[in-house]
């Protein structure tokens, strides 16, 4: 067997991974044993894992492998600030990217889904290369196990050095849905990551029949990149609204939110845009939107990158539109920008890959027309 035709342990859910065990004449104490060397202790090779009897490794030498995707280059911020470039499969062109935001005791760990993305929403840098393809789930899990591993040797029983996931980086988690359920269900169990439902956050752009699918696999954490308070501006910058209206979207946001176990909030991303959306009657207009639903409001003020043809609003004018929305009872924050020295901001992330679609060079084109 070539080691092309390995199966890879790294992306393997618990679940898949008990079944793999099983197939190859193995216990199923097997699985939790071996996800523990991976994902609690880091290890890279099988002849780590001491507890495993020598005949087993050597089974599993012949036919496995743990593999994460290839470190490109890691960049840290001035605040601290973390990001890999991540080569995928594919070559040269298929690179993500992922971010880790330490703040206090928290370590936030932004992770990629795809390599470019299909939703070409009109502010985001990333959805202005196209898209290229999905990751596996050994690429989105191995994205966490770096970030770990950057910090040095793994330890179950030190400090976490990652205490939030949200998938929020490259691509739309909802279009690559099995490995992202996959992924996420590691990051959840307690033989690999163990971190808690509410830690672990899923950010969608509007697939809205994957909502439904979601919740009958996991109970993460929702968020919604919405972006705009009606559907006429919202066709605009995030086009998948065209097929998905935003009453479609926030109706099953509020099937997610009656389906978990718990009294759970949805998390509503909001990019302000200088003289787009940002003005007060859109503030009051998203309020009267959200009324009925469970939830708090996260304001991005816009990370501007070349050719983008939008500005980032003034810090009085974000102030306003906070202002409106609190005044009305919402809890509202305003995602503080980090990063940027490295290109690490919200909607800043591209990647290194090719642009296949040459849709990056049609938006200059169009921006010279306009201008």
């Amino acid at each position: 067997m070539t080691d092309t035709a390995k199966v890879n342990l790294l992306g393997l859910s618990p679940e898949k991974l008990i079944e793999f065990f099983e197939s190859i004449g193995e216990k199923k104490f097997r699985a939790t044993q071996v996800m523990k060397w991976i994902h609690q202790k880091g290890a890279e090779s099988f002849e780590e894992m001491t507890d495993v009897s020598k005949k087993l490794r050597a089974k599993l030498e012949t036919i496995c492998e743990i593999r994460a995707p290839e470190i490109v280059s890691q960049n840290i911020s001035t605040d601290g600030t973390r990001k890999w470039i991540i080569r995928t499969e594919g070559g040269q062109n298929n690179c993500v990217e992922a971010v880790l935001i330490p703040d206090g005791d928290r370590a936030t760990l932004c992770v990629s889904s795809q390599v470019g993305c299909s939703l070409d929403c009109s502010f985001c840098s990333t959805g202005k290369q196209g898209f290229n393809r999905n990751l596996t789930a050994a690429e989105i899990i191995g994205q966490v196990w770096i970030a770990i591993k950057s910090f040095g040797p793994m330890d179950p029983s030190g400090p976490r050095r990652v205490t939030n996931v949200v998938m929020m980086g490259m691509g739309e988690p909802l279009m690559n849905f099995e490995p992202v359920v996959d992924a996420m269900t590691l990051m959840m169990h307690d033989n690999a990551y163990g971190l808690s439902k509410r830690r672990v956050t899923l950010s969608t752009s509007g697939v809205v029949p994957r909502i439904y699918d979601l919740v009958k696999r996991t109970d993460v954490s929702l968020a919604v990149s919405l972006h705009a308070p009606n559907n006429a501006l919202r066709n605009e910058l995030v086009p998948i609204n065209k097929k998905y209206p935003i009453e479609q979207l926030l109706e099953a946001c509020q099937h997610y939110l009656d389906n978990l176990s718990d009294k759970r909030h949805i998390t509503i991303e909001y990019t302000m845009m200088a003289g787009v959306n940002d003005q007060e009657v859109h503030a009051r207009e998203l309020s009267t939107l959200l009324q009925d639903l469970e939830c708090k409001i996260n304001l991005i003020p816009f990370n501007p990158f070349p050719n983008s043809g939008y500005d980032k609003p003034s810090n009085n004018q974000t102030r306003r539109f906070q202002k409106i929305l609190a005044d009305d009872g919402y809890t509202v924050t305003v995602r503080t920008t980090r990063g940027d020295d490295i290109d690490a901001a919200c909607g800043q992330l591209v990647g290194d890959f090719m642009d296949k679609t040459r849709r990056s060079q049609k938006y200059i084109e169009l921006r010279q027309v306009s201008e």
